[in-house]
């Protein structure tokens, strides 16, 4: 185990000392920052967190419309560190079945089912039988849970309503400057901060910026038809629709996150459409798949973004979560890749010399993150691409390639194992 390097404090006021001092430095409080927390300081690190958000919103963060797909290797990780158990059961929505349609040029669906349901091809030997693809959990309780496990474990302060504006890495350590004066001495700074990341910018790294020209929407919409634990990805003409099962009072299955993307000028209009006539153009735009549809919650929209950083560590600085890799949600990986990127270096650095900062660590680091996200980013780009033009050849091209992988059952089952990510 390390050594500490202070006493530990749990929740830091907002000018205890002019100088901190631990081992790892993490900017940004979002899920990726406080799952690598957990990780850090189940080694034995001293683990300080900025955060610019006031405290009560990491206690009770607001619902933001986004429904997380959690791979078994997440859900995993989640129960190994205590974050499990504090979401409520009832708000944990099984997915058995991910449906893939192309929309009104018809042909069968693309349908992946959960090894050992009524989907048998899916199956693979050594994902989990029995067991659903994933799981579906709101966003905010899991940011919630983690949260809750941050606040009551040792060795972790939480600094918030402050951020980093900048550093300066040196052989054996970092300085770390924080926007209401303080500094911080460290062995190591770890970028959580977002696909934006200043952290990133500061450390001079370049990324890949795919603009799609696109915004999403999304919100809970109530349904009379059954989901029946089954997710949607719909790419019609001018239009990707998803809706994602979401756990209901009683079981019953009559509700579901819609995730709709669009040109940003048709989402800033139905944002702020009438419930009326948004439940009408929902309806129409989803062929009434669902019955008449309800729009349950806020309606939230996002500006459609990837980002890929040129690399993923300079001198005495890691970045994880989004701020490595931020990938359009089409595959619903970029919590997971999120858990695994810090679980990935967490585990590097450990099996180093004890120098959290230790520059081989790190670039091992990188290339085990990079081999995992590369190929599924640069796969998901394309996808994302070819199914939003609706020019030329791509309308059919859509069509014949969902036929063609509904006929070729060894890709489905790597799809499957992709899904579920077994442990």
């Amino acid at each position: 185990m390390k050594q500490p390097q202070h006493g530990d404090v749990h929740q830091a006021g907002s000018h205890q000392a002019d100088c901190v001092c631990s081992d790892i430095v993490i900017a940004g409080g979002g899920p990726a920052g406080l799952a690598a927390a957990l990780s850090f300081a189940r080694e034995g690190w001293q683990v300080s967190v900025v955060e610019k958000a006031p405290r009560n919103v990491l206690e009770a963060p607001a619902f933001d419309g986004r429904e997380i797909a959690l791979t078994h290797h997440t859900v995993q990780w989640l129960k190994q560190h205590g974050v499990w158990d504090e979401i409520p059961a009832e708000a944990v929505c099984p997915l058995d079945v991910a449906r893939v349609e192309s929309g009104r040029l018809g042909g069968p669906p693309l349908i992946f089912h959960a090894p050992g349901g009524s989907g048998k091809e899916a199956s693979s030997a050594d994902a989990p039988e029995g067991e659903p693809l994933g799981y579906l959990v709101a966003n905010h309780l899991i940011r919630q849970a983690l949260y809750r496990v941050v606040s009551r474990t040792e060795g972790i302060t939480l600094f918030c309503q402050t951020g980093v504006t900048g550093y300066q890495a040196s052989r054996n350590d970092v300085q770390v400057q924080l926007s209401d004066g303080r500094t911080m001495q460290a062995r190591l700074l770890v970028g959580a901060d977002g696909r934006f990341s200043r952290i990133r910018e500061m450390a001079g790294i370049g990324s890949i910026v795919h603009d799609f020209g696109m915004s999403i929407l999304v919100c809970r919409m109530r349904h009379l038809t059954p989901h029946d634990n089954t997710a949607l990805q719909w790419f019609d003409e001018r239009q990707t629709i998803a809706l994602l099962p979401v756990a209901s009072d009683g079981g019953i299955g009559d509700m579901s996150s819609l995730v709709l993307t669009l040109p940003p000028d048709d989402i800033a209009r139905l944002r702020v459409a009438e419930d009326d006539d948004f439940n009408a153009e929902i309806t129409r735009r989803t062929d009434e798949r669902l019955g008449l549809l309800r729009v349950m919650s806020d309606r939230i929209t996002y500006p459609l973004k990837a980002v890929y950083a040129h690399r993923f560590h300079a001198p005495r600085v890691a970045l994880i979560g989004d701020a490595a890799v931020g990938m359009h949600p089409i595959t619903a990986h970029g919590f997971n890749f999120g858990i695994r990127g810090q679980e990935t270096l967490v585990q590097e650095l450990s099996a180093g010399p004890g120098d959290p900062g230790d520059a081989m660590s790190l670039q091992r680091f990188e290339r085990r993150h990079r081999r995992a996200t590369f190929p599924l980013f640069t796969a998901t780009n394309a996808i994302a691409v070819a199914y939003t033009r609706d020019d030329g050849p791509f309308p059919l091209a859509r069509r014949a390639g969902l036929m063609l992988a509904n006929r070729l059952a060894p890709f489905k089952k790597a799809v499957t194992r992709m899904l579920m990510d077994p442990v």
